[in-house]
């Protein structure tokens, strides 16, 4: 089990992001609404939740709803963030299905460490930003691995089109 922000396991983390994702859809967190997205019991949720509260990353008493205090949302945002981005690569660059490519980020993002991780999603945003790469970029690896074979015969024109785009960013 890795240990990422504040020394929280992967599990409590998983935690934090579903109660983002409950208070930015109903304002508050339930245990029930807890334990039915993360598909355990609420006995289960319930000693996480004590455990998150001790961090002071939520707002927990028995019985009572669930809010993140501002700690507890930014670590969560971050998590959410970094979950996205990698997912939106697996989905949009390398083609998975959706479905796959949330479980695969999922797993991703917990089995890598806090370094690898974080250069992970620092080059997904350097493929999004940098004037070599872009979409066009992506399309190239998309027409590649469609047809499991590379063409050279393009590669010119994909410099060019490169520099072009260069020449006309600002």
């Amino acid at each position: 089990m890795n240990e990422h922000a504040e020394g929280l396991s992967d599990s409590l983390e998983d935690y934090l992001e579903i109660i983002l994702d409950l208070e930015r859809t109903n304002k508050v967190a339930r245990v029930k609404d807890i334990a039915k997205k993360m598909r355990v019991l609420r006995g289960s949720v319930t000693s996480a939740l004590k455990s998150l509260a001790e961090k002071d990353l939520i707002n927990y008493k028995p019985y009572s709803f669930i809010t993140l205090t501002s700690k507890g949302s930014t670590i969560a945002k971050e998590v959410t963030r970094r979950h996205q981005i990698i997912k939106n690569f697996l989905q949009d660059v390398l083609l998975l299905e959706p479905e796959r490519a949330e479980e695969n980020a999922c797993r991703m993002e917990h089995a890598m460490d806090k370094a690898a991780i974080k250069r992970l999603v620092q080059f997904i945003e350097y493929i999004h930003h940098c004037p070599r790469t872009g979409k066009d970029w992506i399309q190239a690896f998309v027409n590649y691995y469609s047809r499991d074979s590379h063409d050279t015969k393009n590669c010119g024109q994909c410099l060019a089109d490169c520099m072009d785009r260069f020449k006309h960013k600002d």
